[in-house]
């Protein structure tokens, strides 16, 4: 038998405190992260234990070897997660740049009335011209970059080349 020096009326106690501390650890210093989350629910667990008068070295057991298994688990599915909620490239609108789109609505060079359009691969989105001059209804243009919520293009013929994977 395991013997600590404590009474083991005391370890329901003992297990139930450290539950709460390493549950509110878990919720103001880490943030919520899952990292100590497991042992808090095994010490809870063993405290149960504890109050049903189990053995101390099972007490023991669940709490070492349940938060490791809890862990483990709780790192798989937040690793699936993270994998899932992921972006993947060409997703959103830097997947425009390079493509060609005609201009539904003249832009303005100035920009002063925002009523620049640009339909690209179905999609109609607001324009600003490239370069100093403004591109009239009608003229193929290439997407060369984002802002914002608008996309930035050129005249098809201005010699503007997408650029290459990893040189951006």
């Amino acid at each position: 038998m395991l013997d600590l020096g404590i009474d083991l009326n005391v370890w329901p106690w003992i297990w139930l405190v450290t539950a709460v501390v390493f549950a509110l650890v878990e919720l103001i210093f880490v943030g919520g992260s899952f990292i100590i989350l497991p042992w808090a629910i095994s010490a809870f667990i063993a405290a149960l234990m504890g109050f049903y008068d189990l053995p101390i070295e099972s007490q023991w057991a669940v709490f070492v070897l349940g938060g490791a298994a809890l862990f483990a688990v709780l790192f798989k599915w937040a690793q699936r997660l993270t994998n899932e909620s992921a972006s993947t490239p060409g997703v959103g609108a830097g997947r425009l740049v390079g493509l060609t789109g005609i201009v539904t609505a003249a832009i303005d060079p100035d920009d002063t009335d925002r009523k620049g359009r640009v339909t690209i691969a179905g999609e109609v989105w607001g324009a600003l011209a490239g370069g100093t001059g403004g591109i009239p209804s009608g003229s193929k243009v290439i997407v060369t970059s984002v802002q914002g919520t608008r996309v930035v293009v050129e005249p098809e013929h201005s010699g503007w080349a997408a650029p290459t994977p990893g040189e951006e």
